[in-house]
């Protein structure tokens, strides 16, 4: 007979189930958005600055604070911190659906990113003191690992879907449900963790990494969207200082946001890196790839968004199954398999024309969905794994870090990568494709030119990406050649990061 779970154990499997719902939605906010733009920027006409600010400033505010609130959760309380961060992610959603201008639907985007950034690492610490036992909690952190890729899988998918049906806030107004049924089981299937660090939040870092990285991305998209100016190197230089000092401040306070001495060991080095790129490459290639859809192949969006299901599958499908092939792989081979992949995928974007592209994007997307899959998985664990008990919200915030800042980050850099080429190539009647197709005056010439300095663009930042991912494979092969696989019972809390099951 099947053996029945005990109380403790179906309350754990129960609290799980309640905090992947606000897993589940921020990481689709970070990616919603892209089948949208199009509706969007006819409801609100955004400028080529401001659609890429209404894509990113989530991103940002999330990237930019989870470090900080991890270490707030580790100090004052997790369970807390969630409830007060699911409420007001909650309000700025049901505002944002009701945005009249770009500039208010930016300012609501970055107070649902502060938001964000307090449930991410919160969510995993206390997914991670709900089971006791180690390969339990290892499946349990796997499935977390799921949901948040799926979540970012299927966020365009979901867009596509209700705008076929409703207006562009409807894509906000999604969130509302999950978040009130999170606030009603919440406090009756989880528990607080006792505070398990002293001493406050150090300000300076949390105001010098935030606007660092803010200023250095201004400056990046102003070049990119406007040209060189002096204004825009200037900002770019206070940017970058403010990050090194940052840097620097760290090595010097007795309680840094971050913990570069994690950053000793090779395979999390490499693995924080597979949390950042390839996010940076999907989130760019999602938002260029969903405009060609619907720009350039003049697809519906309905049908834009059902193209995306295999991918979106694959990349799930990928994640939930990784931790059992890394157990028996190790982590390096899948971290270097992670990157081929994705590259592979990139790689098969280049085909793509201005009439004909959908199975060449299909393959792309399930091509690379495995690589995608891989990297959400394997980062995840090794985050927890690699670090104490009583540091597991600051080193979760780590992971997820590098993956909202890449998903930020891929939006600003390549984004903008592809706007100077369009601006460049173009017919230099507007800074973006969706701006030119508005025009009332434009010629059939003047719009065959448009859609393939686009479709340029799309391949620029692909084989871009694909160049980074292949040289981060190449290094993953050439540093982490020793096997990382350890038998379970070698494996303790705190030591080298292990492969998924053994912490």
């Amino acid at each position: 007979m099947k053996q029945r779970l005990a109380p403790t154990e179906l309350r754990a499997w129960l609290g799980l189930l309640v905090v992947l719902g606000p897993v589940l939605l921020v990481a689709m906010d970070g990616s919603i958005l892209f089948l949208a733009m199009p509706t969007l920027t006819d409801a609100l006409t955004p400028t080529a600055d401001q659609s890429l600010w209404i894509l990113d400033s989530y991103g940002f505010a999330v990237g930019s604070l989870l470090i900080a609130f991890g270490s707030i959760g580790d100090r004052y309380g997790r369970l807390r911190l969630l409830m007060i961060g699911a409420g007001v992610f909650g309000i700025a959603s049901a505002a944002a659906a009701f945005a009249t201008s770009p500039e208010m639907l930016i300012a609501l985007r970055i107070v649902m990113g502060v938001a964000g950034a307090t449930l991410l690492p919160s969510a995993l610490a206390v997914l991670s003191t709900l089971f006791a036992d180690p390969r339990t909690r290892a499946q349990a952190i796997g499935i977390f690992a799921a949901t948040f890729a799926a979540g970012f899988a299927i966020g365009p998918i979901v867009a596509g879907q209700l705008l076929s049906h409703f207006w562009w806030g409807s894509v906000f107004l999604i969130n509302l449900p999950v978040l009130l049924a999170f606030l009603v089981f919440a406090p009756i299937l989880l528990r607080e963790v006792p505070a398990t660090r002293t001493g406050g939040v150090d300000v300076p870092s949390v105001l010098s990494s935030a606007a660092g990285l803010l200023l250095t991305m201004y400056a990046v998209k102003h070049a990119a969207a406007a040209g060189v100016s002096v204004d825009g190197l200037v900002v770019g230089l206070v940017g970058l200082v403010a990050l090194a000092w940052f840097v620097r401040r760290q090595f010097r306070i007795a309680l840094p946001l971050i913990d570069f001495g994690l950053f000793r060991s090779p395979v999390f080095t490499i693995a924080i890196l597979t949390g950042f790129l390839p996010l940076a490459a999907w989130s760019a290639i999602a938002y260029l790839t969903a405009t060609y859809l619907q720009s350039i192949l003049d697809l519906t969006i309905a049908r834009a968004a059902l193209l995306a299901v295999p991918g979106a599958l694959v990349l799930t499908v990928t994640a939930v199954v990784t931790p059992a092939v890394v157990a028996r792989i190790g982590q390096s081979t899948a971290l270097v398999a992670a990157h081929v992949f994705i590259t592979a995928g990139l790689l098969a974007l280049l085909p793509t024309g201005t009439s004909d592209g959908i199975a060449w994007y299909l393959a792309a997307t399930v091509i690379a969905g495995i690589g995608y899959g891989i990297s959400f998985s394997v980062v995840a664990d090794i985050a927890v794994a690699a670090v104490p008990a009583e540091r597991a919200g600051s080193a979760a915030a780590l992971a997820e870090t590098s993956n909202e800042l890449g998903n930020a980050l891929g939006i600003a850099l390549f984004g903008s990568l592809a706007a100077l080429l369009f601006r460049l190539t173009g017919p230099d009647l507007a800074p973006t494709l969706g701006e030119t197709l508005t025009l009332t005056t434009l010629t059939p010439a003047q719009l065959a030119a448009a859609r393939t300095a686009f479709v340029d663009s799309l391949h620029l930042v692909a084989l871009t990406a694909a160049v980074l991912h292949a040289t981060v494979a190449f290094l993953a092969h050439r540093k982490l050649r020793r096997p990382t696989v350890r038998p379970r019972d070698a494996a303790t809390p705190g030591n080298e990061p292990v492969t998924h099951g053994t912490h």
